[in-house]
């Protein structure tokens, strides 16, 4: 067996349309297809496939991290992205990364998950 790539992430959330919300506003994603689980959730969309899974019905209690310290996404346009996360008082760090130059932004989800976005190294950032 081989693996040949990531197919999605799964996050835990005991509000279902706050988290999709917040994935669309933030990250673009869009609601798509989803089988019928018999228990509330969504899928997520990015290129037109399901990248990220949200499983609902669970209790404030039960998100916690595991031991996936968080999910990464490659992403386009840096400054958007800044403005968007200050717009709506999202804590975040952002930051380049040595060698590559990749511009990386961190933040975390209303379930505690914690996101990183990846932008090109040519991205122009309004603060590091």
């Amino acid at each position: 067996m081989t693996v040949s790539a990531m197919n999605h992430f799964t996050i835990l959330t005991d509000d279902v349309p706050r988290t999709v919300e917040f994935y669309r506003r933030l990250l673009g994603l869009t609601d798509g297809p989803r089988p019928a689980f018999g228990f509330p959730g969504a899928w997520l969309y990015a290129g037109g496939q399901p990248i990220l899974h949200v499983i609902g019905g669970r209790a404030r209690d039960e998100l916690r991290a595991g031991v996936i310290d968080h999910m990464a996404f490659t992403a386009h346009g840096l400054s958007d992205t800044l403005a968007t996360l200050v717009a709506y008082n999202i804590e975040h760090v952002c930051s380049q990364q040595p060698g590559s130059g990749t511009w990386q932004v961190f933040f975390h989800d209303p379930n505690g998950a914690r996101v990183e976005l990846d932008f090109a190294p040519g991205e122009i950032s309004g603060h590091a």
